[in-house]
This record gives structure tokens, C-alpha cells and sequence, in this order.
């Protein structure tokens, strides 16, 4: 288990691999802020909130992580380069379509906000320098989708939506924080022992823990904050 590229991944097969692209608990933290956003408004429109998370899923969830598989390989997935090209730009491409019935279904303004979502994700999947940091990873994954399910059910920005959109980065940069080192010693070492004062010992198992159990909890505790805001709404 510690010798996976990441927690959830379980690579191997054409099946795995595809699943293990989605980097499933991530990707449901990311939706929860569309989801959350989207709670935040007096009223809510079921209907845009569903296109907003589908657009969301298939942008982030297949699009952005295809082209990161691509661009550095990560999970070290047997995907060829090509399947991953066109799952990332087909992901991309239907994400846009669908921002382009909710430009008549909502406002002409739902394209920009596609577009900008595209060139986010694809600039930090292929590591551009301006978004692939610290603080674009928190704008682009934690910022941005709560920003657009508010707005998606608004056309508006309130003061609510600025300090959540900001907690929201926070989080993010949180998340980030956790994994990058849980990543180094997955993908980068073989073994690993730290020695306290000769008396105490942690493996491998045990320093990946003090990373990957807080990731874990915060991604059911955004997720149940996620519904429990819908909730409010039923």
C-alpha cells in the first residue's frame, strides 16, 4: 500500500489506471466548493447547479488530471501519451460545450468563466509558472469553484462568497500543504525510518499516516460541510 504513487491509486490495468486518473478524493474536495458556492446563494436553481458540477467533473476531474498524467506522469499510470491527449483536450472540449448551453440558459458570461476554468486547469496540469504554485494552486482549485456555483446561481458577488472563496483557498493550500511531502516519500524514496531520540521508530506506513490520514478527514469533513449547506436548500 505505502508503494503506491498515491493513497487511492491502485495502477496495474487499463480500469485502474482510468480511475486512478480521477484522483477521486480530490476531485469530490474540489466539486464540494462548486457545491458549497453554489449553497451560499439565497435561492437554488437545481437544474445549474447539476451542469455546473458535471461541466466542473469533466474539466477537472478527467481533463486537468489527464494532462498532468501526461505532462510528468504521477501515478505512473500505462496510459499511452495519446489516450491521455485525448481524454485531457476531450474532457476540455466538453466542459466547454456545456458552458455554452449554460451561456443561453444563463448569462453569455458562463463562457468566460469556461474559459478561464480551462486555461487555470491546463496551466497548472502542464506546470505554466504563473499558475503552477502554491498560491495558484489555492486560487485555481479552491477560489474559482466556489466563486463560479455562487455566481452560476447568482450573477452576482457578495461579501460571503469573498470570505468563503478565501477559506476555500486556504483549505487548498492546506491540502497541498499535506500531500506534497506524502508525494515525496511515495514517489521518491524506497524506505523510510525517522529515529526518535534512538527510543521510538516510525516506517514508511506510519510517516505517510501523519499526511494522508488529515487528507482524508478533511475530504469527508469538506464534503459533509458540502451537503449539510445544500441541505439548507431542500
Amino acid at each position: 500500500m505505502s508503494n503506491r504513487p498515491a493513497f487511492y491509486a491502485r495502477t496495474g490495468s487499463p480500469s485502474s489506471d482510468l480511475i486512478s486518473l480521477l484522483h477521486a478524493p480530490y476531485t469530490l474536495w474540489h466539486l464540494s466548493y462548486v457545491v458549497i458556492g453554489a449553497a451560499l446563494a439565497p435561492e437554488l436553481d437545481w437544474r445549474i447547479l447539476t451542469g455546473t458540477l458535471i461541466a466542473f467533473a469533466i474539466g477537472l476531474g478527467v481533463g486537468a488530471h489527464a494532462l498532468d498524467e501526461v505532462k510528468s506522469r504521477p501515478l505512473g499510470t500505462g496510459l499511452s501519451d495519446r489516450a491521455l491527449w485525448a481524454l485531457g483536450v476531450g474532457a476540455m472540449i466538453v466542459s466547454v460545450v456545456i458552458a455554452g448551453i449554460g451561456a443561453f440558459e444563463v448569462s453569455p458570461w458562463v463562457i468566460v468563466w469556461a474559459a478561464t476554468d480551462v486555461l487555470l486547469a491546463v496551466g497548472y496540469a502542464l506546470e505554466w509558472p504563473i499558475v503552477h504554485t502554491d498560491t495558484g494552486f489555492g486560487l485555481a482549485w479552491g477560489t474559482f469553484p466556489v466563486v463560479v456555483g455562487y455566481w452560476a446561481q447568482t450573477e452576482d458577488i457578495s461579501l460571503a462568497l469573498v470570505i468563503v472563496a478565501g477559506a476555500a483557498a486556504l483549505l487548498s493550500l492546506v491540502q497541498r500543504a499535506l500531500s506534497t511531502p506524502a508525494r515525496f516519500v511515495r514517489r521518491r524514496t524506497d524506505e523510510s525510518v525517522v529515529d526518535f531520540d534512538g527510543n521510538r521508530q516510525w516506517d514508511r506506513v506510519e510517516l505517510l499516516a501523519t499526511w494522508e490520514k488529515p487528507l482524508r478527514l478533511l475530504t469527508w469533513t469538506i464534503v459533509a460541510l458540502a451537503v449539510g449547506l445544500l441541505s439548507t436548500h431542500l
